[in-house]
């Protein structure tokens, strides 16, 4: 499988994911350009569009797509996604023959309440839950809601390749920087990310390992994590405290 960030909008990815027989799918397309711009130069054939939640910026795309391609489109069971095929949710499992793949599908509630995940063929198709180096914005859920979410996907293998739909790494590491300014493997990943970024390239996909090893909202646990978070409010006792803290902290930073 061929994995292809597309960007679009300001600071999105579409994720177009392909065989070495032309076959495609398209994954969180919030305008239609960029994918077709790229099936037609790469002649590729799209088979399924998958969608990890309602935001307009992953799916304002879709119903163009359709008008050129008619094919499955998978959603999370939310009435606000008006062109879904299928609505999937926690324990489904998406299964295309062309390209061959499988994705289990995973409910991660926090940035919306009906968010979810595919994961598989190596890939975590996370939407806006997971960011390198952060997390997305509670819109509807809660921190409890958003850190089991972001447990469950931490809890997978660390050669996953984490495919998140927005280029914010590295403002997210400017504010990791604040909590963990001792973390030798975040300043390594923020040198990658400026080399690669200013050769116009993405920073993702990233392999989840590294998340692990940088990302202050996997490592609510880690020690630098704890003493940044007993410093900001000493009445912080648990972890979904310290996520909130952080959640809070980076809402408002500015840098």
């Amino acid at each position: 499988m061929h994995v292809v960030p597309l960007p679009a909008l300001a600071d999105n990815y579409i994720w177009l994911l392909h065989d070495d027989a032309g076959n495609a799918i398209v994954v969180d397309p919030g305008e239609a350009a960029p994918a077709l711009g790229a099936l037609r130069e790469r002649k590729l054939n799209l088979r399924a569009i998958l969608l990890t939640h309602h935001h307009p910026d992953h799916t304002g795309g879709v119903a163009e797509l359709l008008a050129y391609r008619q094919v499955p489109v998978y959603a999370p069971n939310d009435e606000r996604i008006a062109d879904a095929t299928y609505r999937v949710n926690e324990g489904d499992s998406v299964v295309l023959e062309s390209p061959v793949a499988r994705f289990e599908v995973l409910a991660i509630p926090g940035h919306t309440t009906t968010h979810i995940a595919y994961a598989g063929e190596g890939l975590l198709l996370c939407g806006d839950t997971l960011f390198s180096l952060g997390c997305g914005r509670l819109f509807e859920g809660t921190p409890a809601q958003m850190l089991n979410s972001l447990d469950r996907l931490s809890a997978l293998p660390g050669t996953t390749l984490v495919c998140c739909a927005h280029e914010y790494t590295a403002s997210n590491g400017r504010f990791a920087l604040t909590v963990e300014p001792d973390n030798a493997a975040l300043h390594a990943r923020l040198d990658q990310v400026a080399t690669l970024r200013d050769a116009g390239k993405p920073s993702l996909p990233i392999a989840l390992s590294a998340e692990w090893a940088t990302n202050p909202f996997l490592r609510v646990d880690q020690a630098g994590v704890i003493a940044w978070c007993k410093q900001y409010d000493p009445s912080i006792h648990d972890r979904v405290g310290r996520f909130a803290a952080l959640r809070a902290a980076k809402d408002a930073f500015r840098a």
